[in-house]
């Protein structure tokens, strides 16, 4: 755990924030009236971890949901924050450069106070003493979303590691493969016209998590086992050169564009309110927890009541001392790949479905994130794994919602390292060496 240590500091310094700057939220609210000129609701912005440049705006007109999304030249920490290069909605994708030259020209003639009026609120009902209740349990909502993400990527590498004592740093990669699959597989159902049909996104994710399973396989068998017991740091090199390979390779099959699959599971629901702040959820939210709970238990199952999970404990405890007792020390790590290869599909889905915007970058940071989750949680713990997940998804989601948000990753990160100096074993983890 030690031997760690400095390079995930060296990682998490280089990490930038991906939060939602508030002027360019509210320029990009402004567009809005371009293309619904009727009166809009339930506003929400989202940041984009895999392009800190773009925001999206979902919203609904009528009883439909929609969405725009806006690419700034720069981020909320640059220059360019406040110059808009690009706009894509969910109707037409980004818009050509025609269509967006005319929109920049009615953005400049346009009322300011028409090109908000319809569009945000300007009366709001004064606040009570439970609203800042309220608000908290919105942010733990919020907060529920994201955690599952980073707690089913930090499965993956708490998986792998405890078996073999080394990082796969390219199961980042492995969640951009599989968020990059779904959002082709909703692209083809939507031609179809059954984007929303939930027994066909059953089936994405179905084909999604076995095509990423069968990658994480093939990662073993054709790499990774080839490097089994080599003590020095070529299995991190050589899984930063895979990362850097799977990243490139999806560039120049599919381009470096992005994908913007269209909104699924949009229901929103209110769940509490004191006529100030209303507690909402979407049907979106309680899909992935229902996912993210059904697999954790599908895991812990596994782990404990099956022959692979007896398998796994065994080499996770000494893995030479298992292969002398007759345990398939090959085929105990292959399947422990594939599982992780699954469930890093599984947040890809996730990604691509929740919050759109993927392209071949997708899995870097979210990637280094999930690490840091599975390390605090307790790296070779699964219940660890999800523990740190959730931590960092409270802390993002905390700090974004009550303090500047151009600092949230730098605070989250620099919380995390400061836990890692005084606890490096995480959590939930054993501190033990492995005999070197």
């Amino acid at each position: 755990m030690l031997r760690i240590l400095p390079l995930l500091c060296l990682v998490l310094l280089m990490l930038t924030g991906c939060g939602v700057d508030a002027d360019q939220d509210v320029l990009c609210r402004k567009l809005i009236p371009a293309f619904e000129p009727g009166r809009v609701t339930d506003l929400s912005t989202r940041s984009y971890t895999e392009d800190k440049r773009v925001l999206r705006v979902d919203y609904r007109s009528g009883s439909q949901s929609h969405w725009i999304a806006c690419r700034f030249a720069g981020t909320s920490m640059e220059e360019g924050r406040r110059t808009l290069v690009a706009v894509a909605t969910d109707r037409s994708g980004w818009l050509t450069e025609i269509r967006f030259a005319m929109l920049q020209q009615w953005l400049r003639i346009r009322p300011p106070r028409d090109a908000i009026g319809g569009v945000v609120e300007t009366e709001r009902p004064q606040s009570t003493r439970w609203t800042p209740a309220l608000f908290l349990a919105q942010q733990i909502i919020n907060a529920a979303t994201v955690a599952c993400v980073y707690g089913l990527l930090a499965l993956g590498y708490t998986l792998v590691y405890a078996i073999l004592g080394q990082i796969n740093l390219a199961m980042g990669e492995l969640t951009m493969v599989g968020a990059m699959v779904t959002a082709m597989a909703a692209a083809g159902l939507g031609i179809a016209g059954w984007a929303t049909w939930p027994p066909a996104l059953l089936g994405v994710l179905v084909l999604v998590i076995g095509f990423t399973a069968v990658q994480g396989w093939t990662m073993d068998r054709l790499v990774f086992r080839r490097l089994r017991g080599v003590r020095s740091h070529t299995p991190l090199i050589v899984a930063v050169g895979l990362s850097i390979a799977y990243q490139e390779g999806v560039r120049l099959l599919h381009g470096a564009r992005d994908w913007w699959p269209a909104p699924v599971l949009t229901g929103r629901y209110d769940l509490m309110s004191d006529g100030a702040f209303t507690v909402t959820a979407l049907t979106a939210q309680l899909a992935i927890l229902v996912l993210t709970g059904g697999l954790y238990a599908a895991l812990w199952g596994i782990m404990q009541r099956t022959a692979f999970g007896r398998a796994h404990r065994a080499c996770t405890d000494d893995i030479a001392a298992a292969e002398l007792v007759g345990v398939d020390v090959n085929r105990t790590v292959a399947a422990t790949f594939a599982i992780g290869g699954g469930l890093a599909a599984a947040a890809g889905a996730v990604i691509a479905l929740y919050y759109g915007g993927v392209n071949f970058f997708t899995g870097y940071l979210i990637g280094f994130k999930a690490l840091a989750a599975a390390v605090v949680g307790g790296i070779g713990s699964v219940p660890g794994a999800m523990l740190g997940g959730a931590l960092l998804g409270l802390v993002e989601t905390f700090w974004s919602a009550y303090f500047a948000l151009a600092y949230k990753d730098i605070v989250a990160f620099g919380l995390l390292t400061l836990f890692l100096i005084y606890r490096p074993q995480g959590l939930m983890g054993q501190a033990r060496g492995r005999g070197d």
